[in-house]
């Protein structure tokens, strides 16, 4: 597989209909008061860059990254196609979203995700690439639903 990066991918209809399917599970998974997960709205604000993955021009996955104050970034909208879960894409992107963020001169970077079974293999591949558990960040609520990760750059 030879994944290429597309920055600002959001008019591509594979790409939107990768999100609409992240977002509708997002939301049948989650609890509304933890479901923290951003509309193609939130995906195009200034502050937030989505690529997606491709393998010879089929969508495999996305996944984004928002500036946050000073330093800091975080990951957002991570999402693997069916058709490739279990191949390596999320940890593809993950490395793609930690590069991106050294270039950019972040010192940090973290994210917020769900606790429950659905979770399961992004909490594993998080804690594989040396993100630590952490507190609340960026205007987030702790609920028994949610958990945070960061890690230093």
């Amino acid at each position: 597989m030879q994944l290429t990066f597309c920055e600002g991918d959001l008019d591509s209809a594979d790409v939107r209909a990768l999100l609409q399917l992240h977002f509708a599970l997002m939301r049948s998974t989650s609890p509304p008061e933890a479901c923290h997960v951003l509309p193609i709205e939130g995906l195009q604000d200034s502050a937030v860059t989505l690529w997606s993955a491709r393998d010879r021009g089929k969508l495999l996955g996305v996944g984004a990254l928002k500036a946050l104050a000073g330093h800091h970034g975080e990951i957002k909208s991570m999402r693997t196609a069916a058709a490739a879960l279990g191949q390596g894409v999320g940890r593809r992107m993950l490395h793609h979203l930690v590069a991106e963020a050294r270039r950019r001169g972040y010192r940090r970077l973290s994210l917020e995700t769900g606790s429950t079974e659905p979770f399961a293999p992004a909490l594993h591949l998080y804690a594989s690439e040396d993100f630590v558990p952490c507190g609340p960040f960026g205007g987030y609520q702790d609920t028994p639903f949610t958990r945070f990760f960061t890690r230093e750059l």
